[in-house]
């Protein structure tokens, strides 16, 4: 099969079969073997009816619905694992992605050996309260990772399957799943402008929350990428550096009373000085970021379940 398809999507029932018709117009024109993956991220409108409704009338379609609402990276995680194109396109279900962008982006993975490629919406139509701050995002994004690219958030991306079967999407990590491809070796990244379209039907599901934790998002990924495997090189570094400052520190204001008291000079006790206290507190905040280390460790070694989404039914 040349192409997967993935599609998650939340309440776009007037969206589906506009976006259903213009992708197989494409795939025909351009005689590819495909499949589209739907996944319904819990749905409250008829989306759910509506793809069954695409089902009937034709066999390529395929569709996963989640009990509930969990998110972008849930439905990404559960559609690749089904996936069995030799290329991966994810796109958003609200028609502000192109199809007609597909058949260039399977060609740069196959033809030009990337082994992910991002689009590009270099000319936006969303409103300056999403643009501004996706920018700002973007260019936090390019300095952590090192991925040179304009447009971490687009939704329309092509992979490689090797990709999204090496991968794991959880939480909100979708918008780093160029980041993520990196970390895991694949390294031949690259990026294409795309157009976009004025959203046609229902509203955005953007809010400035989604800002704000993509930053933490961001942090957290950096931080798994450095130190996931050992977190015990970064609180065990730290705890001990604490913990010798505040052994030091100790040393330090005992022997300063010895000498005061051994020359005659005014020393009182070692519980006098409040440099005592702080000494003392740094030993303490020390051992606890090594324990904190210790069992990160074992957290890490034992971890499971991570990514454990309630299926309500699907389409195969």
């Amino acid at each position: 099969m040349n192409l997967s398809i993935v599609i998650p999507l939340y309440n776009e029932e007037e969206s589906l079969p506009e976006l259903y018709s213009w992708i197989e117009r494409v795939m025909t024109e351009h005689n590819f073997s495909y499949e589209v993956i739907f996944v319904d991220d819990g749905s409250t409108d008829r989306s759910w009816q509506v793809i069954k409704e695409l089902k009937e009338k034709s066999p390529h379609v395929k569709a996963i619905k989640f009990r509930r609402n969990y998110g972008k990276s849930p439905g990404l995680h559960c559609a690749f694992e089904i996936a069995q194109g030799d290329v991966v396109v994810t796109m958003d279900a609200d028609l502000q992605d192109s199809p007609e962008e597909i058949p260039a982006l399977y060609n740069m993975i196959v033809n030009e050996n990337y082994d992910l490629v991002s689009g590009w919406k270099k000319k936006r139509y969303d409103p300056i309260t999403k643009t501004l701050p996706t920018k700002l995002f973007n260019a936090t994004a390019r300095k952590v990772s090192g991925i040179n690219l304009h447009d971490f958030n687009c939704g329309l991306k092509a992979y490689r399957i090797d990709v999204v079967k090496n991968i794991e999407v959880y939480n909100d990590m979708h918008r780093y799943i160029p980041y993520l491809a990196k970390i895991a070796g694949f390294n031949r990244i690259g990026e294409k402008v795309v157009h976009h379209q004025a959203r046609k039907y229902g509203s955005s599901k953007f809010g400035i929350s989604r800002f704000f934790n993509g930053y933490l998002d961001l942090l957290t990924l950096w931080f798994l990428s450095a130190f996931g495997r050992k977190p015990m090189h970064f609180f065990g570094l730290m705890g001990s550096f604490m913990f010798f400052i505040g052994l030091i520190a100790v040393i330090w204001i005992g022997a300063s009373k010895m000498y005061a008291m051994t020359n005659g000079m005014p020393y009182g006790l070692v519980t006098d000085s409040p440099y005592f206290y702080i000494s003392l507190t740094t030993m303490i905040l020390g051992t606890q970021l090594f324990l904190a280390g210790f069992i990160g460790e074992l957290i890490s070694r034992n971890s499971a379940g991570r990514n454990d989404y309630k299926i309500e039914t699907q389409i195969l």
